[in-house]
Parts: structure tokens; sequence; C-alpha cells
């Protein structure tokens, strides 16, 4: 379980070293992107929330970090790490699948079948492509474009370290792009302003999936954009992960990942409750 006061200690040091706000944000690094939090915001937040190991489960692994706008445009790249090899290499593009995934699947306003707006996390959607689920073959039906996500134009030469070196910058090759990609497991959430609106989305990646959703939803909590409708967790109130080892077949549920994460999962919306902070 999560102590209070280190919530709040660590929501402080977020607020006064970034200066974080719903309304007072610096314009994103892509375009489109001014209601959501800089490259710089973003950096600081992760890096705070990954430094905190023990709150997180997992295996203590430096992230990769997207956020994209509601049109899926990536509006900042970003990482935990010094470097780029700091963070495995594979969850650069994962966590911009994840971003990608979060924001096109969930919804704001009213539907007449559901009601409010629905958001889901990217982990949500595991149990429902499992085969015979009623989702099957998302995860393959909108593939990542690797000019995009990796930079390189087939010139020769381009993959020699020009693209590379801009991995998780403010430059990053995917800033002001569309990569694409679906990601059925943890680490996507959707963002949503004080208004109710969805502003887009976060994607993190680099430890187990249940480790990347606790850093996604400790991220957007000190961020200030998870004031969402509602979704499949917690009754239907957020869009926590529901663990259950193995997932019942065409559900939402996730299942465990065994690196002491499901009573962490289990306190996130207790230890960092949905809409303002304390």
């Amino acid at each position: 379980m999560f102590e209070k006061s280190k919530k709040i200690m660590l929501t402080t040091a977020l607020v006064s070293a970034c200066a974080f706000s719903t309304h007072t944000f610096a314009s994103g690094s892509g375009p489109n992107c001014r209601d959501l939090p800089s490259h710089a915001q973003l950096t600081t937040a992760l890096k705070s929330v990954v430094d905190d190991v023990p709150n997180n489960g997992g295996l203590g692994n430096d992230m990769w970090g997207t956020v994209v706008n509601r049109d899926g445009v990536v509006c900042a790249v970003f990482r935990s790490g010094d470097s780029r090899e700091d963070q495995w290499l594979g969850s650069r593009v994962i966590s911009a699948q994840k971003a990608n995934t979060a924001n096109a699947f969930s919804l704001e306003g009213t539907y007449p079948n559901v009601g409010l707006g629905r958001a889901l996390a990217t982990g949500n959607l595991y149990g429902l492509v499992q085969p015979g689920g009623s989702l099957f073959g998302l995860q393959f039906s909108n593939p990542v474009d690797p000019s995009i996500a990796y930079g390189f134009d087939g010139s020769p030469g381009n993959a020699e370290g020009r693209a590379p070196r801009r991995y998780g910058t403010i430059n990053d090759p995917m800033v002001g792009d569309l990569p694409g990609g679906v990601n059925v497991f943890g680490g996507g959430l959707a963002l949503y302003n004080s208004d109710g609106e969805q502003v887009g989305a976060i994607g993190v990646s680099g430890d187990t999936s249940c480790a990347d959703h606790i850093i996604a939803w400790r991220v957007r909590d000190a961020i200030g954009l998870d004031f969402i409708p509602g979704g499949v967790g917690d009754g239907g109130l957020t869009d926590n992960l529901i663990i259950n080892n193995p997932p019942t077949p065409n559900s939402f549920e996730h299942p465990t990942c065994g690196f002491g994460e499901d009573p962490i999962i289990a306190d996130l919306s207790t230890a960092f409750p949905i809409g303002p902070n304390p």
C-alpha cells in the first residue's frame, strides 16, 4: 500500500519543478499540443515516478514515454534514463503504440447505448483479443509505420545513427507524425482535462506490463490529466487494470505479472485517485 505522505511529497515536488496545471501547460513539442505538457515537464514527471522504485513493482527499469494529442499525433517522446541505451530500445515504439491505442479506443461525451464516454487502458483490451475473444486480431489491425517510428527514409547510410541519436529528445523522429500501432497490455492511458475533454493519451514501456500501467497512472496523476468519465475498472469508475490469472476469456481482464504489482494496482485508485490532486 502507498503511504499517503509519500504521495503528497512526490506530487509537491513535481508541481514545484514543473508548475503543472491543467490550464497552464507550456506548449507541447509537436503541432496542436498546446493542451499537453512539454517534453521537459513529461521527462521530469517520468523520472520522479520511476525513481520511486518500491511503489511501482516490476523490475525497476528505466522507461520510455510517448504522449499523443487527440488526433493521435505524437507530441513528445521522452525517457527516464540519461541516454537512449538506459531503457530497452524496443520499448520506445511500444510506448507510442500504447499512447495511440489508449487515445483511439477511449471516448468522451454521452452515447445512447453506453451513457458517458469511457476511458479504456491498453491493458483493458488484453482479454478481448485472446483467441475466441470478440476483438481477436485487433492488435494486428493498425501496424506501425517503420519509416515514421524509426526515422529512416531508406537512403543509404540513413540507419547509421542520425535518427537514433534523436530518440527520446525533443526532436524525436516520431514527433509531429502518426506512427500508428495497437498494443493490448498495460501501460497506455487516455488523458482528460478538468473539463472532461479527452486531449490525447500517454503510453509508457520498459518494465513489466503491470509496472508500465502503474507508472503511466502515476505520471497521469502528476500532470493532472486524469479527469476520466469512467471505465471498466473499479466498478466502472476508472480505467484501472482488472487483474486475474488467467484472465477470463473475452473479458476486460489482464494477467498478473508476478513482480509485486498486484496490490499496488489494487490500491491505485485510492492512493492516486482520479481527478484533482489533493
